[in-house]
């Protein structure tokens, strides 16, 4: 059972959304979701079953830690209570998202994201240059106790300059992915988070 969520700040997504291009959120998500999806983060790791990130598609995809030095594994419906919840909860952003700004979204895809202390991933866009499903990124924060000397901040490059979110457990940050450069700052310290993106039909402009 998905734990008490104030769905209004849907509509407030939407709006920034519509505004500037991205939206953030501070500790939105419940605790107990967070601690939960953290620790199978932590369980997955621990198993083996995160590995090195690759970038670029498909056959091209390629292990390149001087870019991005985090490890991942991806969510599939099913695969415990903590991640299908969070999935759920996926879902009814993305009807509000078509509802209120008519995306067209039809999916979401989503993995966990390790960055070991020092681990970083350079200034890149969402979108692949070759193909243009995914239009709408989300970043959830899985950290306890992080505070701002931690480093690990998620840098937005805006139109007006750089603006750094720190991965405070509990927030959200959306934003259209082929329109909003950002990297992801070295930490101190293991750093969590849970990365999607809403695609919707491929070809045409958004």
């Amino acid at each position: 059972m998905t734990p008490p969520f104030d769905t209004s700040i849907f509509t407030h997504i939407s709006g920034d959304l519509a505004r500037c291009g991205w939206s953030h959120h501070a500790a939105v998500l419940p605790a107990e979701l967070v601690v939960a999806l953290a620790a199978e983060c932590r369980t997955r790791a621990a198993e083996g079953g995160l590995t090195p990130a690759a970038v670029g598609r498909a056959n091209g995809q390629q292990v390149r830690e001087g870019i991005r030095g985090d490890r991942i594994d991806w969510l599939d419906a099913g695969q415990s209570t903590a991640s299908d919840a969070y999935l759920s909860l996926m879902d009814e952003l993305r009807r509000a998202l078509n509802r209120e700004l008519f995306l067209g979204l039809e999916d979401f895809e989503c993995h966990f994201a390790l960055y070991p202390p020092g681990a970083y991933y350079q200034k890149h866009l969402d979108r692949f240059r070759d193909d243009d499903r995914r239009a709408v990124s989300v970043v959830a924060y899985l950290n306890a106790d992080w505070h701002v000397e931690h480093g690990g901040a998620l840098r937005l490059h805006l139109d007006e300059g750089e603006h750094d979110v720190p991965p405070l457990g509990g927030s959200l940050v959306v934003f259209l992915s082929a329109e909003l450069p950002h990297e992801v700052l070295p930490a101190t310290r293991d750093r969590l988070s849970l990365t999607g993106w809403f695609r919707r039909r491929g070809d045409g402009p958004f």
